[in-house]
């Protein structure tokens, strides 16, 4: 199982940035998939989920409205567009999935290195 996220940077409150998700070695569409973040000295936050066909998503109330999580099954993708960003978003963000192993009987939560982002003027 390989999470590698991109797109993250710097930029000014209200800017937008947009958060890919790059997925390999599971059955993507089998899974729903999540975006946490975490911020320094503060504890890791669910930012969005996504059911496994893309039809169910839901938000953290501080994103809700600016933030919109979506994927592409046919290219293994998931994709975070955060719209009106402010500095209280600046965090590391990473791309998770929890997968069912039928080997060893059991879930696994699986992690991408994470993409910095930074909100600031």
């Amino acid at each position: 199982v390989q999470l590698v996220e991109s797109g993250g940077g710097l930029v000014q409150p209200g800017g937008s940035l947009r958060l890919s998700c790059a997925a390999s070695g599971f059955t993507f569409s089998s899974y729903a998939m999540r975006w946490y973040r975490q911020a320094p000295g503060k504890e890791r936050e669910l930012v969005a989920v996504i059911s496994s066909s893309g039809g169910s998503t839901d938000y953290a109330d501080s994103v809700k409205g600016r933030f919109t999580i979506s994927r592409d099954n046919a290219k293994h993708t998931m994709i975070l567009q955060m719209n009106s960003l402010k500095p209280e978003d600046t965090a590391v963000y990473y791309c998770t999935a929890r997968i069912w192993s039928s080997t060893s009987k059991s879930w696994s939560n699986y992690w991408g290195q994470g993409t910095q982002v930074t909100v600031s003027s």
